[in-house]
């Protein structure tokens, strides 16, 4: 059974492709996820038809997780299919699969997160995936549905949603929405911040327009700061059209 592919989110704000100083790169690329001597960084100009992510009062900005997307299949109380993006997993490979997301997925069934029927998507987060920032010693799928409900941030709708407030947001106050109440609960008093935040709109969806987006904190340029310098960066940026097929 093929499931349906999660869509590729793109961002509010336009992005172009930067030189990063070779050396640098040489010596912290692989750390800051950098697979080439360049950057690919927002511009503060708006991407055309993502207005209503600044504009309409109905968009909500959700904790983006990091980890792996995994979309599974249920049928009356079976697991039916599991597709990590387009790659089907098999649930009964245990040798030499990835048995993490299976893992992950029964950890979350154990919580009541997934339904007895009906396909659901969600990420996959935990020890073997993007360094554990949750620090958590099992995997777990967290549901979208589950994170636009419980991962939304209040403060959002407090302030003018502009790129230099995002910005600074971005840079100092983004904590993680889901490692803070992991937190809470284990009385641990450390932060954590969130890769980035999902743009939801559904009342858009409703009507079948766009209603999703996605910015993360790797997209502005101060999150390489100290580490590599990036060359000619400016925040009004030039037209960007082809950029955006570039990365993910």
């Amino acid at each position: 059974m093929n499931l349906s592919d999660f869509p590729k989110l793109y961002c509010p704000f336009l992005r172009q492709t930067f030189e990063v100083d070779r050396e640098d790169w040489k010596q912290h690329g692989a750390r800051l996820g950098l697979r080439e001597p360049k950057a690919y960084l927002v511009v503060n100009r708006l991407n055309p038809g993502y207005e209503w992510v600044l504009e309409d009062p109905d968009t909500i900005a959700v904790e983006k997780l990091n980890g792996t997307n995994v979309t599974i299949f249920t049928e009356k109380g079976r697991l039916a299919a599991v597709q990590n993006r387009k790659n089907v997993v098999d649930p009964l490979q245990v040798m030499k699969g990835k048995t993490f997301i299976i893992e992950g997925i029964f950890q979350s069934i154990g919580k009541g997160y997934v339904l007895e029927d009906g396909e659901q998507t969600g990420e996959v987060i935990g020890p073997k995936l993007q360094g554990n920032p949750y620090k958590l010693t099992v995997h777990e799928w967290y549901p979208f549905a589950k994170a636009v409900k419980d991962l939304a941030y209040r403060s959002f709708h407090e302030h003018e949603r502009t790129f230099d407030n995002w910005s600074a947001w971005f840079k100092g106050h983004l904590a993680s929405r889901y490692f803070t109440k992991r937190a809470s609960k284990l009385g641990l008093e450390e932060k954590v911040m969130a890769e980035g935040v999902v743009f939801y709109n559904l009342k858009r969806r409703e009507r079948g327009e766009t209603w999703m987006a996605k910015l993360r904190r790797d997209m502005f340029d101060w999150y390489y700061t100290g580490a590599v310098k990036i060359l000619d960066y400016d925040k009004q940026g030039r037209e960007t059209a082809e950029d955006q097929e570039k990365f993910d």
